[in-house]
């Protein structure tokens, strides 16, 4: 008996990955972008924070962008309909001589 595919178990649409890791991609180097402008006003130990904050964030934002399959896997199975044309491990249509 086939089990029926659920539409809750699929994967994201790779346009709504892409999206949602353009997303965070955006949000990471946005607060990039303010811990460089507070590098020149802020003082202190908040200066080291800051600072590491404009250094470290743009691998974190690029690992974030390459999470490609964020979230969790779905397991998609094959339709049943798609038949082989021929069985994969029979003789080559070439000829018994033929390296494939």
């Amino acid at each position: 008996m086939k089990t029926q595919q659920s539409i809750t178990s699929l994967p994201a649409s790779p346009a709504d990955d892409r999206r949602k890791r353009m997303i965070q991609y955006t949000v990471a180097m946005s607060i990039r972008l303010v811990c460089v402008i507070l590098l020149f006003f802020v003082q202190g130990w908040w200066l080291l924070v800051v600072g590491l904050g404009a250094v470290v964030l743009p691998y974190i934002a690029v690992v974030l962008a390459n999470n490609v399959h964020g979230g969790t896997p779905g397991d998609v199975e094959r339709p049943g309909a798609i038949v082989p044309v021929r069985d994969p491990r029979g003789p080559s249509p070439y000829g018994p001589d033929h390296d494939a």
